[in-house]
């Protein structure tokens, strides 16, 4: 197969452009604005001010949007699949249906936002933030989220099984309906004022490990440890 190869002459020297993803050969669609069904997969979009943004079934796998703010978007059914999300906010946003599958969101902002049927199966989530989030049929199954914050999150057929969440807090999350936690790893987590009465996978050892007070109930068949090994704040 030929590879055709531009070359432009400037002041008698040569100068070879070889394609890249981030350029005007393989990456003109890089440059196209913001909406919906944009095609921004592989793209570098770093520190952009995207709030109030449309972008319902955009592509943007594998692409760079850390710092950036998408606040209030519309990201419904949005493929983010490896996407590196570092310090970026969804504050607010619709990511109903969305693939945050593998995603690098260290320190990501998702308060408040809408994230039914969301995929964030094996994200490196460590310290995102989900305050008084919608996570109803959300999958966070084998994610990564030390330190993490569900405080006041609505919960309900939400998958964490095999998710480290390690120092993670559910303080005052409300569920909805069952939350799979099998062979979860909950060192420290926070569950003060959780009802946990619907969650499974749960086992003894996973709740000697982690941290509640005298509102928080666990399922049928555990029992509430002793001593709690958190200090209450």
């Amino acid at each position: 197969m030929k590879i055709f190869i531009p070359i432009i002459v400037i002041a008698g020297g040569l100068v070879l452009l070889f394609p890249n993803k981030h350029n005007g050969f393989g990456g003109g669609r890089c440059r196209t604005d913001a909406g919906p069904e944009v095609n921004w997969a592989d793209c570098k979009k770093r520190m952009l001010m995207l709030k109030d943004s449309n972008f319902e079934k955009a592509k943007m796998a594998e692409a760079d949007l850390s710092n950036s703010d998408f606040s209030r978007s519309k990201l419904v059914g949005a493929d983010l699949t490896k996407a590196a999300i570092i310090r970026t906010s969804f504050v607010k946003a619709d990511l109903s249906s969305a693939s945050l599958q593998k995603v690098e969101g260290y320190r990501s902002d998702f308060g408040s936002v809408m994230a039914t049927q969301t995929k964030f199966t094996m994200a490196e989530m460590q310290r995102a933030n989900f305050t008084e989030a919608t996570l109803l049929g959300a999958d966070f199954t084998k994610a990564e989220l030390g330190r993490a914050v569900f405080k006041g999150a609505e919960l309900g057929d939400t998958h964490f099984a095999m998710a480290n969440l390690a120092r993670a807090s559910f303080k005052n999350a409300s569920m909805k309906g069952p939350v799979d936690f099998a062979n979860a790893f909950l060192f420290l987590t926070r569950f003060e004022g959780v009802d946990l009465s619907q969650a499974t996978g749960l086992k003894q050892d996973q709740i000697a490990l982690s941290c509640g007070n005298s509102k928080t109930k666990l399922p049928q068949g555990l029992t509430i440890p002793v001593e709690w090994p958190c200090e209450e704040d």
